[in-house]
């Protein structure tokens, strides 16, 4: 019986047949006849999507200085001390790449992946691969980095333990982007974890991170405004004009003003010519404030009703309001005709309240304001005195003009150094066998 055999199966590991990549390389690979012929230098596994372990088909064999493929067809066992083939004559052509097809050593152990439940990159030191029964597949990674012995790197062989359903590796090459891309693991993180993992990725890295990204445009637009913005603005700058605008017209739009604010001046104008109408409309109006003001915190999307609406018409501009961050929702702002500030209603008033009340039975008829050049200091002082956690903004004649959220008062707060900190320790929970790893994104937006 050939032991590489390799019949497709998605059944997670469960034979106790395991050999680990560090001893595997180098082995010498002998002959039907018992002669030596070449050592391994490389295992082939193909992809299959994230509900089948990479499934192994053959090896990259160095023979002389020549690298030379041998499929599993031609393997009839391995041993922990050399590699048994089942015939004599191999076929001498170079080894080249099919699709799909991943090599262990040169695309994994030399490129990190992300581990998705910790939604960190990491760098694999071992690779355990495992039969099956149905053939070898790539069953576990081991991430730990390895001792080091008067210098010398000393092997944790026969320790991995992280099932590689766990992962998502950034490989760097074309042949296997459509298979890795096809289980979606990456957009399953949160937009926060996703910026966290582009602010430590290689330029690469990086690239592979936002061509996966851009898939999803809603998720990128929350990513950018998760970035630091300096890396931002670095990641916008190797993008055309069409593309930044199609990343800006998706963001909030005082984020998006914050990146038009940053960009090379020469480019401002064309991006924002670019840019969905309504969308850049806010996005100038607010780029009249200084930054660190009010006017330069604020959201200009604004949940309001009138005067006469009861609180049934109140809860139905919440529940209308998709397009608007959640934060910006907690209160519904009542205005004249003319966009007067007359008082606020929180969401908690509104549904707790018989639907018929009119929202002026329920409103607070003198809440606490700041015009747009009121700085972030008293911004932040305001909300901490009156426990609010939004601060509606109004021009010279009340009428309003956007509302500060708590953190965007954080956000502008918080000393850039400390936001990027260690994260505390959180449970991560592995795949279960035969299962996609992943978990709901929470989306800002909902």
């Amino acid at each position: 019986m050939n032991t590489f055999d390799s019949n497709e199966s998605t059944s997670p590991p469960g034979s106790t047949r395991v050999v680990y990549f560090s001893r595997l390389r180098r082995l010498p690979v002998v002959a039907l006849s018992g002669e030596t012929v070449g050592r391994v230098d490389d295992v082939v596994v193909r992809l299959r999507g994230v509900d089948a372990y990479p499934l192994v088909t053959g090896l990259v064999v160095d023979m002389g200085g020549r690298r030379v493929y041998l499929s599993t067809d031609q393997v009839s066992d391995l041993t922990p001390d050399l590699v048994n083939l089942s015939r004599n004559k191999v076929d001498l052509r170079g080894f080249a790449r099919r699709e799909g097809e991943v090599l262990l050593g040169a695309d994994l152990l030399d490129h990190r992946l992300i581990d998705v439940p910790a939604a960190e990159l990491v760098q694999a030191y071992d690779i355990e691969i495992e039969d099956s029964g149905a053939g070898w597949v790539l069953a576990r990674l081991d991430t730990r980095r390895p001792a080091r012995l008067f210098g010398l790197i000393k092997s944790q062989g026969g320790q991995a333990s992280r099932d590689w359903k766990a992962f998502e590796p950034l490989i760097g090459h074309n042949q296997s982007v459509e298979v890795r891309q096809e289980g979606e693991r990456l957009s399953t993180l949160k937009p926060a974890q996703i910026a966290d993992l582009l602010e430590d990725a290689t330029k690469r890295e990086g690239g592979e991170i936002l061509d996966r990204v851009h898939t999803h445009p809603e998720l990128e637009a929350d990513v950018f405004e998760e970035l630091d913005p300096d890396k931002a603005t670095k990641l916008l700058e190797e993008m055309t004009d069409a593309e930044v605008a199609g990343v800006l017209g998706r963001m909030q739009a005082d984020d998006a003003a914050d990146a038009v604010a940053d960009l090379r001046q020469s480019r401002r104008r064309r991006v924002l010519e670019l840019m969905p109408p309504g969308q850049r409309t806010k996005v100038v109006t607010l780029m009249g404030f200084n930054p660190s003001s009010a006017g330069g915190l604020m959201t200009v999307d604004v949940a309001s009703c009138g005067v006469t609406d009861s609180a049934a018409q109140g809860l139905s501009v919440i529940a209308g309001a998709k397009s608007m961050q959640s934060e910006a929702l907690l209160k519904v702002h009542v205005v004249t005709g003319t966009g007067q500030l007359v008082g606020v209603v929180s969401v908690i008033r509104l549904l707790q309240a018989d639907p018929a009340v009119p929202v002026a039975e329920l409103m607070d008829s003198d809440p606490v304001r700041v015009s747009a050049d009121a700085d972030l200091t008293d911004v932040a002082l305001l909300m901490a005195d009156y426990n609010l956690a939004t601060i509606p903004v109004v021009d010279d004649s009340d009428r309003v003009l956007g509302v500060v959220t708590v953190d965007d008062v954080l956000e502008a707060t918080i000393p850039e150094d400390w936001r990027r900190r260690e994260p505390a320790p959180r449970p991560v929970t592995e795949p279960a066998a035969g299962a996609a790893t992943g978990r709901e994104r929470g989306d800002r937006r909902d």
